[in-house]
């Protein structure tokens, strides 16, 4: 079991890097949104366009990295948002039966299910080298591949929050993994 919590602390770290460059690129994606808005209203001020479809679709492409490539991190910081009212007055093991359940039956099957059905959609993109129908847009390929790769780490922390919950289970790890 040690040999499968080293795995699982391998994906971790690797999910909260992804988070930190995540944050980066959320204070990135504010700075392009400010930029965006003043350009705007000064462009109507002095004259003269200040903001183009370039500077537009970065943002909302920084959005959509942020969003899917969160995912991943946020699980690993079990900071998910959680339907169940019933949970916080559980018990660890119960909460960890709950956790490896909804992982398994769930989350991994979804995630696979996520990529499947995202992959022909990126290898097209890729084969025509898609782009923005906009003037001065972005190429929209290397975001689709985002879509599947999210799904890949997202499933990668799934089999990692799995390996904890079942060394809980088991009694080889006394915390709430």
């Amino acid at each position: 079991m040690k040999i499968w919590l080293q795995v699982a602390g391998a994906i971790d770290r690797i999910s909260l890097a992804l988070g930190r460059g995540v944050a980066w690129i959320t204070l990135l994606m504010i700075l392009v949104g400010t930029y965006n808005a003043l350009a705007r209203y000064l462009g109507r001020f002095v004259g003269t366009e200040l903001s183009s479809n370039t500077y537009i679709e970065l943002q909302w492409y920084m959005f959509s990295v942020v969003f899917l490539l969160g995912a991943a991190p946020t699980l690993a910081h079990n900071a998910h948002v959680r339907v169940d009212v019933f949970y916080g007055r559980l018990g660890t093991r119960t909460k960890a039966w709950i956790d490896l359940l909804g992982t398994l039956l769930l989350l991994l099957p979804f995630c696979t299910f996520a990529a499947y059905v995202s992959w022909p959609a990126v290898l097209s993109s890729w084969q025509i080298m898609e782009g923005s129908p906009d003037p001065d847009g972005l190429p929209r390929y290397p975001l689709k591949s985002v879509i599947v790769a999210a799904f890949a780490l997202l499933a990668g922390q799934g089999v990692a929050l799995a390996i904890k919950k079942v060394a809980l289970l088991a009694g080889h790890s006394r915390e709430d993994a």
